[in-house]
């Protein structure tokens, strides 16, 4: 198939994706169905736009890319087609629409605590922000369920349509740099290696961190964009055994690949194609839940990997105290990543 014909039959794809789009809500058939005409767009072929934006900058992608492009696809919709919250508001404990159940991602900085409903970043993925003097993009990849906070300094980061190993890809808004989220790593443009300093965060519900954190900030559902926040635009996707797109090493998985784990991870600048250099490791929620604490040596240190009983969540901490950042994930995500077992 000539690039032209692929170009109309992406087209179609897009067309159809979005009438999928429009259904959502609907039932989880049809939210089903999305995510497969999603995955077929992985199959139209040519380079992802953000490979041409890089050329035009005179950006040698063969020099400047820490992965196989080939297994960088089109999630479907097109670069900011899902778009980050550039500018947030916020409601509090007494006016946010949410209920104590609701799903957040929590930060602590300097004092100031934020939620982020996973409700809100499902349809956004990023939010960039500044919490307790810091500047910070919150992202979140529903496809993987993982969730990472990083100090931006005076970036900000978008959306890029495509996606690494099932997983959102980040694109920095100053030089299109792709970074794969799970890695927090640049993969491919002027930043390739770089590795994004990642903050402490929490997966948990809206109740147990306000009871925590009770003057807690609520990321507002007035986003300057119409989406209904309370429903879950996958359909079964995250409870089902169906993963869309490609991911390698599943042969080192034995959970079900939506069961619920998380991971450490610490880069130790090393470039190896394809794949991660550093420190790694992780648990599931089941395990350490049973084993209550879980002692790790990791990166030159004695490590708690515990069961946080009051946000019913894995925390991990250095033996002095100090947060020892994790990130939630489905469990098909750890080999994709980081080509391990669990723990």
């Amino acid at each position: 198939m000539n690039r032209l014909s692929r170009l109309g039959l992406g087209l179609t794809v897009v067309v159809s994706g979005g009438l999928c789009f429009g259904l959502l809500g609907q039932s989880a058939g049809w939210q089903n169905l999305r995510l497969r005409v999603g995955a077929l767009a992985q199959h139209i072929g040519g380079p992802a736009p953000e490979l041409d934006e890089l050329q035009a900058q005179g950006i040698d992608l063969a020099r400047s890319t820490r992965i196989d492009l080939d297994e960088l696809l089109s999630g479907g919709p097109p670069k900011d087609g899902i778009p980050s919250i550039d500018s947030p508001q916020f409601d509090s404990a007494e006016t946010t629409p949410y209920g104590d159940d609701a799903v957040i991602i929590g930060v602590v900085i300097n004092g100031d605590a934020v939620a982020y409903p996973i409700g809100i970043l499902n349809w956004h993925e990023i939010v960039n922000d500044t919490v307790g003097g810091q500047n910070i993009s919150v992202t979140y990849c529903p496809l993987c369920d993982t969730a990472l906070v990083v100090d931006r300094g005076n970036r900000t980061f978008g959306v890029s349509g495509q996606l690494y190993q099932s997983c959102l890809v980040m694109y920095d808004r100053a030089d299109d740099t792709l970074y794969a989220q799970p890695w927090a790593l640049g993969i491919v443009g002027p930043q390739v290696n770089r590795f994004l300093v990642p903050i402490p965060t929490a997966k948990t519900t809206l109740g147990r961190w306000l009871a925590q954190h009770p003057n807690s900030k609520i990321l507002s559902t007035d986003t300057g964009h119409s989406r209904n926040y309370t429903d879950y635009p996958y359909g079964t996707y995250n409870t089902d055994e169906a993963i869309y797109f490609p991911v390698r090493n599943q042969a080192n998985r034995e959970l079900h690949p939506k069961a619920p784990i998380s991971y450490l991870w610490q880069a130790d600048g090393g470039t190896p194609f394809n794949t991660f250099s550093g420190e790694h490791l992780a648990v599931s929620h089941a395990a350490v839940e049973q084993a209550g604490v879980i002692l790790v040596d990791f990166a030159g240190q004695q490590v708690r990997i515990y069961w946080d009983a009051a946000l019913q969540t894995v925390q991990a901490e250095t033996v002095n105290g100090d947060p020892v950042t994790t990130s939630p994930a489905f469990a098909f995500v750890y080999p994709a990543f980081f080509n391990d077992s669990l723990l």
